[in-house]
């Protein structure tokens, strides 16, 4: 049947945009009672943002930190029940609420007593409820629904209002006794506990980094694909993933490189289904009485440490001369420079590096030809066919991938906060570099927004200049995401010599200790240049060494705590609430069993950054600018209506 709504008198050009929206508001009163619900939606408090970076594969520690609302959740359950729970009701309590389907699978086994049961259940659901009604007073009615999970809708509506019933406790016990009749009345207080951490954050923000260096970087983003609303800022591992998923030849070698350096195989067998089988093939038929003692892994694991080593060499020398030919096809990135392998003189043990001679401290060069350094052997290029078609046909690292970046960018600007994971490639003096993307020299907001296009272009086509770009991203000394002259892995692996294995930063790191630098930056992004606070990744904060995450300028943050235990096991969530910003210092986390069978928990430090004179509502925020359009939208939709360019239903 045609909606009689979406006819009008004559064809009008500016009236098109409205047809959805006359679909499903077909006449007047109902587009003037969604704008009255929405104008009420903007007076609600902004919700809840955690901002997180620099993951790098540490997923116990992350789901803890999202469990726990990165410890903003505690306080409030001991602020509504501190007076009413004993100590050991109160950490059994949190514990359900970090943890709600391990604990409660746990109970399936041991809680079989169908008294006990229903008793715990009473003890659990109430306060359970209590805490769902808090946090879902800061959610629009349509946002919370949107929020519930479908099969439990409706009953939890009903129980959310059971204490405005004549019988309220009555009405929830015929809950509670037809649940545990059917065998599901764990299953509610799993589903509660979920709820109530989904409902404490309303939108958590990865500053990039998933992968590398902790142990289950597929992991990471497991999790995160569970969460409600996740956006990512991309940085250079991510990219790194990106790159190899896609199949840059490059970047696998690259991907696997790391992993072996850190002994995290796991996410890449078990994980993405990816065999090393041939790459310890070509390490026990090419290296095999290689002693590799420059490339010793670190931790532990089931092979052989030579064999590990033996195996990362060979990836390593893979990736050279990979790299080596990637760059010779860019001319325009002028990285020539890099390109090092024909710099061997193999007869004498010895490399030239920006002129400069340096001793080989590993002479042994199996696969490398000194007349064609940059050539693959047959058992090389046989090792990568066969690696590269694992990368390509891993359905998980597949879809992993094609959700980060639909769900990711460059940049965000979330009320006064401009996030980015790295850097605004400068000058010394500030002035914005030009990085050249498809024949275009581009700086500053217009380099990252078109760095957003071809990420997915290579998604979609896997073009080689695309995928090629990934590696830039990367490694390149002019990638946002990177903000170095170069990556010396070649110099730490061949070259016992500390001086080639400087990397020199950005000046961008230097000048972001200058509020007028930061204001720049703001305002070319379109951010508040006075109120404006930047928030980065990338770069560790030493914390050891006494640095502050907080910039001399008061205008910039990185959150870089070194979450990864192999960068030094911190790590931070910055909160932005709507009265303040919150900086959330993490510390070591022990493990998950520890967390659930004795309540262990990551307290964190705070710090606050911000404090608003006036709390943010829902108009403040991008939401709110939403809102404020769709607003605009059905006035229009009103006035057609009224001037009967459209007729009502």
């Amino acid at each position: 049947m045609s909606n009689k709504a979406l006819s009008f008198k004559r064809p009008e050009a500016n009236l098109s945009s409205l047809e959805l929206l006359a679909a499903e508001f077909s006449n007047t009163d109902a587009a003037i009672a969604e704008i009255a619900r929405l104008s009420a939606v903007q007076t609600l408090p902004r919700g809840a943002i955690h901002m997180i970076s620099d993951i790098h594969g540490e997923d116990k520690k992350l789901r803890h930190v999202i469990n726990n609302a990165s410890g903003t959740l505690r306080p409030i359950v001991e602020h509504m029940f501190g007076d009413t729970m004993d100590r050991e009701t109160l950490k059994e309590f949190l514990t359900i609420t970090f943890y709600p389907a391990e604990v409660t699978e746990q109970l399936e086994q041991t809680l079989t007593d169908p008294l006990e049961l229903k008793a715990y259940a009473r003890k659990i659901l109430n306060p359970q409820f209590e805490l769902l009604r808090h946090l879902m007073a800061n959610y629009s009615l349509k946002l919370a629904t949107e929020l519930l999970p479908v099969d439990f809708k409706n009953l939890l509506w009903e129980i959310l209002h059971a204490p405005t019933r004549e019988h309220g406790n009555e009405f929830v016990e015929a809950i509670i006794d037809e649940l545990q009749r059917q065998g599901r009345l764990l299953h509610l207080i799993h589903i509660v506990g979920r709820l109530i951490r989904n409902l404490a954050v309303d939108e958590l923000i990865i500053g990039g980094d998933c992968w590398d260096r902790g142990p289950r970087g597929d992991r990471v983003v497991d999790y995160l694909r569970l969460q409600p609303n996740v956006s990512f800022i991309w940085g250079n591992h991510d990219a790194l993933w990106i790159g190899a998923a896609l199949g840059n030849d490059a970047l696998i070698c690259t991907a696997l490189r790391v992993s072996l350096r850190y002994r995290r195989i796991s996410q890449l067998d078990e994980g993405y289904s990816i065999p090393m089988t041939p790459l310890e093939h070509l390490a026990r038929e090419v290296y095999a009485n290689d002693p590799a003692e420059f490339f010793m892994p670190k931790g532990s694991g089931m092979r052989p440490k030579e064999l590990v080593a033996r195996m990362q060499k060979a990836i390593a020398v893979m990736q050279f001369k990979l790299e080596g030919q990637l760059i010779e096809r860019n001319p325009q990135w002028q990285l020539d420079h890099r390109r090092l392998m024909h710099r061997i003189d193999l007869d004498n043990g010895t490399i030239e590096i920006d002129g400069v001679v340096y001793e080989l401290r590993d002479k042994r060069l199996p696969t490398v030809d000194p007349e064609h350094p940059y050539t693959l052997t047959t058992e090389e290029q046989d090792c990568l066919d066969r690696l590269k078609g694992s990368f390509l046909s891993s359905q998980k690292m597949r879809e992993q991938v094609r959700y980060m970046v639909g769900h990711g960018s460059m940049y965000l600007q979330r009320g006064d906060c401009l996030i980015f994971h790295g850097c605004v490639p400068v000058d010394t003096e500030g002035k914005f570099l030009d990085l050249e993307i498809d024949g275009q020299a581009l700086s500053g907001k217009a380099l990252f927004e078109e760095i957003e296009v071809v990420v997915r272009r290579a998604l979609e086509q896997r073009k080689t200049p695309d995928l090629d770009f990934l590696w830039y991203l990367w490694c390149g000394p002019l990638s946002p995401l990177f903000g170095k002259d170069r990556i010396a892995t070649l110099e730490r692996d061949l070259i016992a010599d500390k001086t080639p294995h400087r990397e020199n930063k950005d000046p961008y790191f230097d000048l972001i200790h200058e509020a007028g630098f930061c204001s720049q930056v703001l305002e070319a992004f379109g951010a508040d240049p006075e109120q404006g606070l930047i928030v980065n990744g990338h770069v560790p904060v030493k914390l050891k060494q006494g640095e502050s995450p907080i910039k001399r300028s008061g205008k910039a943050i990185t959150i870089d705590g070194a979450f990864s235990e192999a960068y030094g096991d911190h790590g931070y969530t910055l909160v932005l609430e709507p009265g303040r910003i919150v900086l959330a210092e993490h510390h070591h986390f022990e493990s998950m069993e520890s967390a659930i069978k004795d309540g262990v928990d990551i307290v964190p430090k705070t710090q606050e950054i911000r404090v608003f004179d006036t709390p943010q509502q829902t108009k403040d925020t991008e939401r709110g600018q939403r809102i404020k359009y769709r607003m605009m939208e059905l006035n229009r939709l009103i006035e057609a209506y009224r001037s009967n360019r459209l007729h009502e239903q």
